[in-house]
This record gives C-alpha cells, structure tokens and sequence, in this order.
C-alpha cells in the first residue's frame, strides 16, 4: 500500500499530454490551447468612438456649460464600419456613433447627453478633456504583444477575444477517449422497480457526469454483473477503444472480485494496487502502453472521490492542464473528528464564515463510503492527517475545494495585467 502524495505523482510520471492539433475556433470551447497566442496587429486597429455623440476640437467648446452653452454646426456624421474618415473643420462638429472612425483634427468626442439640437446646430453644454470618449489606436494591443500562453483552457471570452483579432483555427490539445466499466450483481437502472437485495446504479451515472463536466464525453459506458467473462469483455472492449480505462467495483478482496486478475490477463502492467486513503483504499492503477487504467472501488463515494483526487488530474494534464489539484488552504474546524484507520482520509466539509469573518469548515453528515448524501451537499474536504486518530474543535485543518470542472486560470502576458 502507498501513501497518497507518491500515488498522485506515480499517475502523473506516466501520464502523457495528448497532442496538439488544428481545431475551429467556433468549437474550441473546453479545449486548452496548445500554442501561445500574439496580437496580429494593434487593438483597436484604429482610434474610434467610444460612444454616441459628436467629434469636436476641444478649443471649439471651451468654458461651455448648461448656463452657457456653446453652439457649432454640425458638418456630416459617421458610422461604425464607414470606410472614408472625414475631416473636422475648425469650428463645426460631426455627428458620430459608437465605434465610427474619429475623423481628423477630432481630439475629443462629447456624448450625445451632454448636446442639445438646434436648427442648423448643436448647443453643447459641457466641456471635455483630451481623448475624452475615443479608443486611442493599439491602446489595448501592440502587434505581437502576447496575449494568452500555451495551457490555458478556452473560455467564451477568450474565443470573443481570439475571433475578435481575426483567429478562425487554433491549435489545442485533444480530448482523451475515456472507457468506463461498472460492475456490481446488485445494480440496477434509475428509473426500475428495485428488486430485492437490489441498489440503482449510480457509479455509472455519476463518473460519467464528471467526465462530462471535464468536457469529455466517454466512448464507453457499460454495466456488468458480477461475472468474469462479462467483465472481460467489457474491459477488453474499453481497452480497444480508450486512451484510459475505468473500472468502477470488483477491485477489492472479495471472491467475486475479478478487476485486477483480468487487467493482468488483458496484458495490463499494474503499477499499484490500494492506497492508505479512506474512502478509496483498494485503488488500482496501471498501463498498456500509453493507456492509462484506473480501477476504482465500487463504493459510491469511494469511487467519486477517487476519481477527484486520482483520475482528474491525469485527465487534465492529457488535455493539457499541467496541474488540476486544487490548492490547500486552512480553515478552523468546527466540531472535533475521529478515526479508527491509519490512513489519509478525506472527510466530506461545508465551508463557511463565522461571525468574526474566520473560515470555518464543519463535516458533513454521513462520511461512510456508500453515503452521497454528504458529498452531494459538501464543498471541499479535509485532509484528516493519517498519523492522526482526532483533532479537536476550533483547530485548523488542511482543506481543499471540491471542484468538478476543467479550471485553470488564465495565462496572459505579465506585463499588462495591471492596466
């Protein structure tokens, strides 16, 4: 049995990014990039207005105010997407909108709210500084500035932003196909009348959720009884048609427990075999080739949290993410927590604020490995040390958020994040 850090790194050692290939960018949401991106030219591409309004010379308005507004005629206008950029007389305003190239000799734009028409005119009844209201060419941008480096998971903004300096393809990493295998003799669909001694099955529901949530869809699902020629076949078929492999039950002890001596006879080279955690201990890992095979225990919450503290990060890392763990923080424990095992164990919390502005983290009700109830409800968990068998109230205890999405922050240029 290994401890859990050596686990977490043994799956990364043998985990390989998939590569990277051409991808619409239209489709691109979920995926994470795999070049880094630079600014084909400056942004904005030409100084515009930032409002409705009218381009005035600033000396043409000057000490205007509602007690005294100023009139100047207004000598043509200019919209978004005109072509032929008109000059500005001395004297005069030209009507303008929201994105419209500044016509030249323009140094401000005053919004419409601040004018008042006239026959023949506007009375302006404010004043304006330099570059009031106009987005100043390349003021966002340079050509070649960098923009958003390799490894940073697309998100609507940034296909906005990519699509908005002109990207159509972009090159991402791809998706893992990922083959799920449940088994269980007393598992039933959701949805059935339960018959004796029956449990509806969840694993297979909830493990393909969270693959879901991570943006991918698995290539196989597929619920087994209890029997070694149907779990072969199922597993055999996974292998075929998988990047990973996840077996969900029979991986522990028992007499009908067939996972690890069949991924032994599919040619599996087993790397591990149970890890000093609860819920999750008899954890299984392996590798055909560059395949990566998880077998996980069938235990409702024991195979959800394996697959968020084993599975993920591999997952994530084979798209491109180089770290999925969530990072560690303290919180003040709420109410003293026991154990009996002499393993890490992941104790399902609700993280909250007390009344002096404290985190405070409380365990959720319902920590056995068959209980979802407290997962359901839980927001992070507490690593209750395995040198440990308590720890009191009001102690502060290692957390980490529950987090079931591809996340990732951002990678932009350094230099304009403070603008």
């Amino acid at each position: 049995m290994i401890n859990f850090e050596e686990a977490v790194k043994i799956i990364s050692r043998n985990t390989l990014r998939l590569p990277a290939t051409p991808h619409a960018l239209a489709d691109s949401l979920g995926y994470v990039l795999a070049e880094s991106i630079k600014a084909k030219g400056p942004v904005p591409r030409f100084d515009s207005s930032a409002v409705d309004g009218y381009a005035v010379r600033i000396e043409d308005i000057r000490n205007a105010s509602r007690k005294n507004p100023k009139p100047l005629p207004v000598c043509g206008k200019v919209m978004a997407g005109d072509k032929v950029i008109p000059i500005l007389k001395k004297g005069h305003a030209i009507k303008i909108f929201t994105g419209a190239p500044i016509p030249i000799n323009t140094n401000a734009v005053l919004m419409q709210e601040d004018t008042e028409e006239t026959n023949g005119g506007i009375l302006f009844s404010g004043t304006a500084e330099r570059n009031d209201n106009i987005r100043k060419h390349g003021e966002e941008f340079s050509k070649g500035d960098m923009l958003i480096r390799r490894g940073t998971l697309i998100t609507p903004p940034i296909i906005g932003l990519l699509a908005s300096l002109g990207y159509q393809k972009i090159a991402v990493y791809g998706k893992p196909r990922v083959g799920l295998v449940v088994t269980g003799n007393e598992l039933q669909s959701p949805g059935v009348k339960l018959q004796t001694g029956m449990v509806y099955d969840s694993n297979s529901i909830a493990l393909t959720a969270a693959m879901n949530s991570l943006g991918i869809d698995p290539v196989m699902v597929r619920r087994t009884n209890d029997n070694k020629r149907s779990i072969k076949s199922a597993l055999g078929e996974a292998m075929k048609l998988s990047d990973v492999v996840i077996s969900a039950g029979g991986v522990s002890v028992g007499e009908h427990d067939f996972v690890k001596e069949i991924f032994t006879e599919l040619g599996v080279k087993k790397i591990f075999w149970k890890v000093a955690i609860k819920p999750g201990k008899p954890n299984y890992f392996g590798t055909y080739g560059r395949k990566l095979v998880f077998g996980l225990p069938g235990n409702p919450v024991a195979a959800m949290v394996s697959f968020h503290q084993l599975v993920m990060p591999a997952l994530g890392k084979m798209m491109g993410v180089e770290n999925m763990k969530s990072p560690l923080f303290k919180a003040k424990l709420s109410t003293g927590i026991k154990k009996k095992t002499a393993r890490l164990e992941f104790v399902r919390g609700i993280l909250s604020r007390n009344r002096n502005g404290e985190i405070t983290v409380t365990p959720a009700e319902g920590q056995d490995s068959h209980m979802l109830g407290g997962l359901a409800i839980a927001n992070c968990l507490i690593h209750f040390p395995q040198e440990s068998d308590s720890v009191e109230k009001g102690s502060l205890v290692t957390v980490e958020f529950l987090r079931w999405k591809l996340e990732h922050p951002a990678r932009f240029w350094r230099d304009k994040i403070s603008r």
